[in-house]
């Protein structure tokens, strides 16, 4: 049977990741999947990696993950666009954020740059005049296509860094003997390693159920759609509009944030649906709208329905209309995305046995912070210090 440094059960972007600095760091990796390729998160958001919207512990895992994005690109091709993201004012308090957080941004050494109303039409000449105000834009972020870059990293990492991908396997259980780890699979096979970390996702049933129900983990639900492809029309990098700046953690730094977000509405709907308005073109030309959250604790889950909003999807429609103007408001799809996150921590990491090490609850961050995270992780867990520059 071989024996591995390390094994890795889920094959999202936060266990890709991780396997990533393990195999930078010489150890020997196998990285587990359920699926022939990763069904969740990683392949149902935007894919916008976008440190802007982070604080500040966040914003420089973030900025990792854009060198290591960079350098996934340039010895892989794996879709990275550097597109820049803006995040458009549609009110004058929503504009004082953006020039607050442009001065929050020169202390931190991260570039962005304000823009006036003329300046975000001309980028965007398919945004309407009634609702922008001003934006402020960041041009080292970039884009990729979920539903292909995860895949595309894997097969990387087989073929030039001696991965070792099992697919289509679930591990029923993880066992600890003298300093072997043994995880044994519902086919009954066994692989051993030094150490095992799991990166389960939102999957609390199957490994450690006992764990997951004693944390504050809850599972959140999105709603997103995409429209039919446009081919005459460019949208470039991510699209934040103003409720992702009333939202996101970065403007919490900001000091005119709490008197603000004090003049909301709670009871609006798109407060009660947790709705922003996002917009990214896919290489095919549709453009991807959302999104709406709902929140449960990991035991009480079964309280989130399985079934998609349209009442949700049409407000999100009807306020992406009152932003951008297109030819074509068809709908070709809509899918619900899952994620989990903690209420206290701002991820969820315990160690059972010293060598057996649950990552999981990255929330809504993990397309972008995963890379430069699981950088700092491994280097902690394995007592090593990767002094690779992308």
């Amino acid at each position: 049977m071989n024996k591995y440094d390390v094994i890795i059960i889920g094959g999202g972007i936060l266990g890709i990741s991780h396997a990533y600095h393990c195999l930078k760091a010489g150890l020997k990796v196998a990285l587990v999947e359920k699926n022939q390729y990763n069904q969740a998160a990683t392949v149902r958001n935007f894919g916008q990696i976008v440190p802007s919207g982070f604080d500040n512990k966040w914003q420089q895992f973030g900025r990792e993950s854009l060198r290591i994005y960079q350098h996934l690109q340039e010895e892989a091709n794996i879709g990275v666009r550097q597109e820049g993201t803006v995040y458009l004012a549609s009110d004058q308090e929503e504009m004082g954020l953006l020039e607050e957080l442009a001065e929050i941004n020169r202390n931190h050494d991260y570039t962005s740059v304000l823009l006036n109303k003329e300046s975000c039409l001309k980028r965007y000449p398919r945004l309407k005049s009634t609702y922008v105000k001003g934006g402020l834009y960041f041009p080292e972020e970039i884009i990729v296509d979920p539903r292909h870059a995860a895949r595309r990293i894997i097969e990387y990492l087989v073929q030039a860094h001696d991965l070792v991908y099992i697919p289509n396997t679930c591990v029923k259980a993880v066992n600890k003997f003298n300093d072997t780890v043994t995880i044994t699979t519902s086919a009954l096979e066994k692989y051993q390693a030094s150490k095992v970390i799991l990166c389960s996702g939102t999957e609390f049933q199957i490994l450690f159920p006992e764990i997951f129900e004693a944390s504050d983990l809850h599972l959140v639900k999105l709603q997103m759609m995409d429209t039919l492809p446009m081919k005459n029309i460019r949208i470039e990098g991510s699209v934040l509009t103003g409720w992702t700046i009333r939202r996101y953690e970065s403007f919490q730094e900001c000091p005119s944030y709490a008197s603000v977000k004090a003049k909301e509405d709670e009871h609006s709907f798109y407060k009660k649906n947790g709705i922003h308005i996002l917009f990214k073109q896919s290489p095919d030309g549709s453009i991807i709208i959302g999104d709406s959250h709902h929140y449960a604790p990991v035991n009480e889950i079964e309280t989130l329905s399985f079934d998609t909003d349209n009442s949700i999807n049409c407000f999100m429609l009807s306020q992406a209309q009152r932003i951008f103007d297109f030819d074509d408001w068809t709908i070709r799809r809509t899918w619900l995305g899952y994620y989990c996150q903690c209420a206290e921590r701002d991820i969820f990491k315990e160690t059972i046995d010293e060598d057996i090490h649950i990552i999981t609850g990255i929330g809504g961050k993990g397309m972008t912070g995963a890379p430069g995270y699981a950088r700092q992780n491994v280097e902690q867990l394995f007592s090593i210090n990767q002094t690779t520059s992308y």
